[in-house]
C-alpha cells in the first residue's frame, strides 16, 4: 500500500529529477573506503551499506558537484546514516552515548582533527576526519560554524528522540514535526549546497525569513515522504516517532487512513513550496545567482529524497516500486 502512495506522490512532485554523472563511480569508491576504514564491522551491514546507494543520494542532491566533491559529500552522507543506524531502535546507543558522540563530533568540527573526546573514536571518527578535511580547508570560518551548528541541532534531535523513545511516550503531531526537522539532517545538507557550488551565502541571506520558510518546507516534505517509506520499520522500533503513527494516534484513525492524511498534507505543502519558490525575493545582482543555486538545492533535496527512497535497498518500498 505505502509503495503505491509513494509512487503517486512522486508523480505529483513538480520538481524535475537530476542525478550526477559520477554517482555510480563514487559508489564504488565508497565501498572501498569503508572497507579500508573497517566500517561497518559485520558483513551483513557492509552488504546493506553497499546496496543503499548513498552516492546516488548525494548525486541527486548535488548533481553539479565535481567528482572529488561528490566523494566528500557521499562520505559525509554515509557518516550521518551510520550514526542514524547506530542510534536507531531498541538496541541502539543510549542517550548518554549519543550525547558523548555529539560532543566528540562537534569538537572535531569546531576545533579540528586533533580534538579528542572519549565518547567518539574508532572508524566513525576516522570517517568524519576524512570527510571534513576538504570542507574545513576550503570553506570560510562562518560557513564552518554554520555547518557545525546544524550538526549540533541534528544530534540534539537524535538525543531527544532516543530519550523520548526510552520513556515510552509517543509524541503528538506538532511535537513530532518539530523534532523531525532536527532528526532528518536536512538542515545539515543545506550548507553543503554552498560547498558543492563554492558559493557560500552571507549569514543575513542564508537566514532570511523567506529562505528559512522554504528550507523548513523542504525539510518537512522530504521527512514526511521518508516517514511513509519507513512506516513498518518505525512501527516496530520507533516508539511512535513517525508522522503517520502520530497522526493515527492523535486523530484516532487507522494507520491506512493516517497514510492518506499525511499524503494529502504532503501534496498541499508541495503546492505551497512551489509557490514560495516562484516568489523568492531578489537580493541584488551580486547575490541572486548564488541564491538561485541554493534554492535549486532545496528543491533537489526534496526530489532527490523522493527518487532515492524509491530506488535504495535501504527501504523495502524500493523492491515494490
Amino acid at each position: 500500500m505505502t509503495a503505491a502512495v509513494l509512487r503517486a506522490l512522486r508523480s505529483d512532485c513538480p520538481i524535475p529529477p537530476r542525478l550526477s554523472p559520477y554517482a555510480d563511480d563514487v559508489q564504488g569508491w565508497l565501498v572501498e573506503q569503508v572497507d579500508r576504514l573497517g566500517l561497518p564491522a559485520d558483513p551483513a551491514t557492509r552488504r546493506r551499506l553497499a546496496r543503499a546507494g548513498f552516492a546516488r543520494y548525494a548525486g541527486r542532491l548535488y548533481p553539479d558537484a565535481t567528482e572529488p566533491d561528490l566523494r566528500v559529500l557521499t562520505a559525509l552522507f554515509t557518516w550521518f546514516f551510520l550514526v542514524d543506524d547506530a542510534c536507531d531502535g531498541r538496541d541502539g546507543l543510549t542517550p548518554p552515548q549519543i550525547r558523548a558522540l555529539r560532543d566528540g563530533a562537534l569538537a572535531l568540527l569546531r576545533e579540528g582533527p586533533r580534538a579528542r573526546h572519549p565518547g567518539f573514536s574508532g572508524p566513525l571518527r576516522r570517517l568524519l576526519v576524512q570527510a571534513w578535511r576538504e570542507p574545513r580547508r576550503r570553506m570560510p570560518a562562518r560557513w564552518r560554524l554554520r555547518f557545525a551548528d546544524a550538526v549540533a541541532d541534528h544530534l540534539d534531535g537524535v538525543y531527544r528522540e532516543a530519550t523520548a523513545t526510552t520513556s515510552g511516550r509517543p509524541p503528538g503531531i506538532a511535537e513530532y514535526v518539530r523534532l523531525r526537522r532536527a532528526t532528518s539532517a536536512a538542515y545539515v545538507s543545506y550548507p553543503l549546497i554552498e560547498f558543492a557550488s563554492g558559493r557560500p551565502l552571507p549569514d543575513a541571506v542564508y537566514h532570511h525569513p523567506a529562505l528559512r520558510r522554504l528550507a523548513g518546507l523542504a525539510n518537512d516534505l522530504l521527512s514526511w515522504f521518508n516517514d511513509v517509506a519507513s512506516l513498518e520499520r518505525d512501527r516496530a522500533t520507533g516508539g511512535g516517532h513517525n508522522l503517520v503513527l502520530a497522526t493515527a494516534a492523535e486523530r484516532g484513525v487507522p494507520v491506512p487512513a493516517a497514510v492518506d492524511l499525511v499524503a494529502a498534507h504532503w501534496r498541499a505543502e508541495m503546492d505551497r513550496f512551489a509557490a514560495l519558490l516562484a516568489a523568492a525575493p531578489s537580493f541584488g545582482p551580486t547575490l541572486d545567482d548564488a541564491v538561485a543555486i541554493h534554492l535549486d538545492g532545496l528543491a533537489a533535496a526534496v526530489r532527490g529524497t523522493v527518487d532515492w527512497t524509491l530506488e535504495s535497498a535501504r527501504y523495502p518500498v524500493a523492491a515494490a516500486s
